[in-house]
C-alpha cells in the first residue's frame, strides 16, 4: 500500500501537558464504572425488633435495637447504597481535543499504522490473523509480543467483522466516532483502515491552536 499522510492537525499535535488526557482517562473509567456495593441501613437489617435487656437494673449500656450499627451484624452507617452517581462530563471539544492528542502520542510513539480495509468474507478468526500477517508485510507492522494489543479502526463493525474479531483477546474493534483515549493510550497498536481515516479526519480536526 502507498505511504499515506496523515492530517497534522490529528496526528502531529504538540501536547505541552497532559491534563486534558487526564481528565479523559480518568472520565472514561468513571462513566464505566458501577454502583454494585450495596450495605444495609439499620432498618434494612432483618431483626432487632425486640430490646436485646431492660432500660435498668444490668449495669449495662442502654440498648433498645440489635440493629444498633455499633453492634455486630448490626446495620451500617454512611455505607454505599447502590446508588451512588460516578459519572464525569466533558465537553465534545475536550473529548475531542484529548482523543486528537492520544493520536498524536501514538503516532509519535510509532504505532499508528495504516492499513488495508478490513473485509472478511466469512467471519472467521483465521481471516483476521491473515489480515494482521498481511499488514505485517505491507505496513511494516510488527506485533512484539504474541500478547501485543491492537486496537483496530474501521468505518462500520458487521456481522461478519464482529464474529472474526471477537474471540480474539489481544485485538479490540472500534469505529471511528467510538475513539477514545483509554483505548489509544493502552494500545500497542493502532491500526486503522484506510476508509476509516477519512472518517477521523472528518470527525477530528482539531487545530493545533486549541
Amino acid at each position: 500500500m502507498a505511504e499515506v499522510k496523515l492530517n497534522q492537525n490529528i496526528f502531529d499535535i504538540k501536547v505541552k501537558n497532559h491534563e486534558l488526557l487526564k481528565l479523559a482517562y480518568t472520565a472514561y473509567l468513571a462513566n464505566s464504572r458501577t454502583a454494585s456495593a450495596k450495605t444495609l441501613k439499620r432498618g434494612e437489617v432483618r431483626g432487632g425488633g425486640k430490646k436485646p435487656w431492660r432500660q435498668k437494673g444490668t449495669g449495662r449500656a442502654r440498648f433498645g435495637s440489635t440493629r444498633n450499627p455499633i453492634w455486630r451484624h448490626g446495620g451500617v452507617a454512611f455505607g454505599p447504597t447502590g446508588e451512588q452517581n460516578f459519572k464525569t462530563t466533558l465537553t465534545k471539544n475536550m473529548k475531542r481535543t484529548a482523543v486528537a492528542q492520544a493520536l498524536s502520542l501514538a503516532n509519535q510513539a510509532k504505532k499508528i499504522y495504516i492499513g488495508a480495509d478490513f473485509t472478511p468474507k466469512e467471519g472467521k478468526v483465521k481471516e483476521t490473523y491473515a489480515y494482521r500477517d498481511d499488514l505485517i508485510k505491507t505496513a511494516g507492522y510488527k506485533p512484539s509480543s504474541r500478547d501485543c494489543h491492537a486496537l483496530l479502526v474501521v468505518p462500520e463493525k458487521n456481522d461478519l467483522v464482529l464474529r472474526a474479531t471477537r474471540n480474539i483477546s489481544e485485538l479490540k474493534i472500534t469505529r471511528p466516532t467510538y475513539l477514545n483515549v483509554f483505548d489509544i493510550l493502552n494500545a500497542d497498536a493502532v491500526i486503522i483502515t484506510k476508509s476509516a481515516l477519512p472518517l477521523i479526519e472528518a470527525w477530528l480536526d482539531v487545530k493545533e491552536d486549541k
